[in-house]
């Protein structure tokens, strides 16, 4: 099976958001080959290079999202009119009010229940016919179509509102957000030669698989692990009417990317809630925890015997959403009741000057809260240190990274402790908490998002936003060792039984063979006078049977003459179909046998009933 696997800021980038697990699935899918379609977002991630890519990738196609070449204005009247249609019918769904193409009838589009899909695809042929829009969507004519979409009857309220620095805000992001279609990746020699388009997120990646959709019928699967609209909800900002127009795209988007798919895998039944409300039908969902890597049982039994058993441990980025204030405060409540209790808040800032400015609140925070730190430092930090095995010196609260000293790896940061916390008030797939499991330890989290899906009684939950519940729920575990080790054990068995890299490779391999039964295969095979060849490209499936004789000839995959004659285009990295090798007669019984495994993978191929395969033993087996 040939796979598009459709990223966005991620694999094959050495940094990104998708790059370590999408690097799992092909590596653990050797059997098929992938072509990868990689959208950037920075300068920076382009020039950080790409990951060691395993053979099975036999093609990387890149294009930049943070940057654009103005390709000019469409010409003719004709053009003209056609990009006024679309782009009227895209702003106007966008604003919720009637169509205001201005040249064309009310009627331009048949469903007006499907407007922003057809304005979609409306767009991407006239992209396609020439050659780019990207001067088109920055054009004033654009513009001016979002204006009247803002101003028609029936428009959002928040729309009628937008003045004109809103209007030039969401032209521009609407702009950027619609650059994949102008790409050259949905020829035949590119998407359109795939069997099946894996989107690895929402958004813009999901964007090109509609697209190659609708080009060309290729299927698409959309992997969600991080649901982008419930992002944007989260940490969008400006003013009213901006944060209105863009979220109702977004979720228009999603809604079209949901209904075109063959299948939508989130990563929890948290955001399969949010897939459902934005319009993903329950039957397309299947559910596909994200896979970690698990550690050895002898490395889990050591770093528990290293544990102190009176530190508390946090993993992760240090930003607003992960609520260190409430982690801190909850500090000073325990150590109030358990004045040996320290913290180790392990992690790097977030990218920008925010992510240092919070870092630098935190810290402030803990050496308000527990003056030792600035009185350890006023005598000298370096003998303090020397004094206490504790990083913090004197201080109950230390800052780390992982990779420093006495840190080399995620598995010694949660080794730090015996309890590991999470006080998060946003959370959509808790990986750090799924780590701490796969490491036996006992967990302390807030039930925001997917936690206490993961958990699932292996740890205790609490409320957020409440340094009392959280300092109470450690407490208690600082002061029960033996609890702490069933909970440890109980947690890391979960793990184990639904985290793991095996699970989702698995998971994702009957999917793939799931969608592809159920779409006919596009690609053409050429006989030696230029017509399709029938059976060309067999179907994957397994026929089984029981061999009678010791002597097992080897089985064709299908008669000589459907794997034969040349391909009408090999790809980069693929070679022509072969005929297999001349095998020796088999016995007569032996012949039968393989000759009606044929008629059922014949059978199979041309979506016939499968006929019963007789066995030795004189019952029926039905082909699959």
């Amino acid at each position: 099976m040939r796979i598009g696997l459709l990223t966005e800021g991620g694999y094959p980038y050495v940094s990104g958001d998708t790059g370590l697990w999408c690097d799992r699935l092909v590596r653990g899918l050797a059997q098929h080959e992938f072509d990868v379609y990689a959208l950037s977002r920075s300068e920076r991630q382009e020039d950080e290079g790409w990951l060691p890519l395993p053979p099975q990738v036999s093609r990387v196609r890149t294009a930049p999202l943070w940057t654009a070449v103005d390709d000019g204005v469409v010409h003719g009247r004709r053009t003209r009119r056609r990009f006024a249609e679309a782009y009227g019918e895209l702003a106007a769904a966008v604003c919720g009010a009637g169509w205001v193409g201005g040249a064309g009838p009310a009627h331009a589009f048949d469903n007006e229940a499907d407007r922003f899909g057809n304005a979609l695809y409306a767009l991407a042929e006239l992209a396609r016919d020439e050659g780019g829009l990207v001067g088109a969507l920055r054009s004033e004519a654009a513009l001016n179509l979002l204006e009247r979409a803002c101003r028609a009857p029936g428009a959002l309220r928040a729309a009628r509102e937008a003045r004109v620095p809103d209007l030039l805000t969401v032209a521009a992001d609407l702009e950027r957000a619609l650059r994949p279609l102008s790409l050259d990746w949905y020829e035949d020699d590119g998407l359109g030669s795939v069997d099946l388009c894996h989107a690895a997120t929402g958004g813009s990646a999901a964007l090109t698989g509609l697209l190659a959709r609708h080009f060309s019928g290729v299927p698409l699967l959309v992997t969600e692990y991080g649901v982008r609209l419930r992002a944007y909800y989260l940490t969008s900002a400006g003013d009213a009417p901006v944060r209105a127009l863009l979220a109702s795209f977004r979720g228009q988007l999603a809604a079209e990317t949901y209904r075109q798919a063959a299948c939508v895998t989130p990563g929890n039944a948290h955001a399969r809630r949010w897939q459902e409300r934005c319009g993903a039908e329950s039957a397309k969902i299947r559910i596909v925890h994200p896979g970690l890597r698990v550690l050895r049982s002898a490395d889990v039994a050591e770093a528990a015997e290293r544990a102190d058993c009176c530190t508390l441990v946090w993993v992760g980025r240090i930003e607003p959403e992960k609520d260190l204030i409430c982690l801190l405060h909850a500090l000073a409540e325990i150590r109030r009741s358990e004045p040996r209790a320290r913290l180790r808040i392990i992690g790097a800032p977030a990218d920008g000057p925010d992510g240092a400015g919070h870092l630098r609140q935190c810290e402030a925070l803990a050496a308000c809260l527990f003056p030792d730190k600035a009185e350890g430092e006023a005598e000298g930090e370096t003998e303090s240190k020397t004094q206490n095995v504790f990083p913090g010196g004197g201080s109950p609260v230390s800052f780390e990274a992982v990779g420093d000293q006495g840190l080399p790896g995620v598995a010694e940061a949660y080794a730090a402790g015996s309890v590991v916390v999470l006080s998060s008030v946003a959370e959509d797939f808790p990986v750090s908490l799924v780590e701490a499991m796969l490491c036996g330890r006992a967990t302390v989290s807030t039930d925001v998002g997917a936690v206490a899906e993961v958990i699932g009684g292996t740890g205790l939950v609490v409320p957020p936003r409440s340094p009392q519940a959280l300092a109470a729920a450690c407490t208690a575990l600082l002061r029960d060792p033996k609890r702490r080790a069933r909970l440890g054990a109980a947690a890391r068995a979960r793990a184990l039984e639904l985290f793991t890299v095996e699970r989702n490779i698995a998971a994702f391999s009957g999917i793939y063979l799931e969608i592809i039964s159920r779409f006919p295969v596009r690609r053409t095979v050429l006989d030696e006078t230029g017509g399709p060849l029938p059976f060309g490209i067999p179907a994957e499936a397994r026929v089984p049977w029981r061999w009678t004789q010791q002597s097992r000839p080897t089985a064709r995959v299908g008669p000589r003459w459907a794997v034969e004659g040349p391909v009408r285009e090999t790809p980069v990295g693929r070679t022509p179909a072969t005929a297999p090798a001349a095998t020796t007669a088999p016995a007569q019984a032996d012949a039968a046998v393989e000759a009606d495994a044929l008629v059922q993978a014949d059978a199979l191929v041309r979506d016939e009933a499968p006929v019963p395969t007789p066995t030795s033993a004189g019952t029926g087996e039905v082909a699959r």
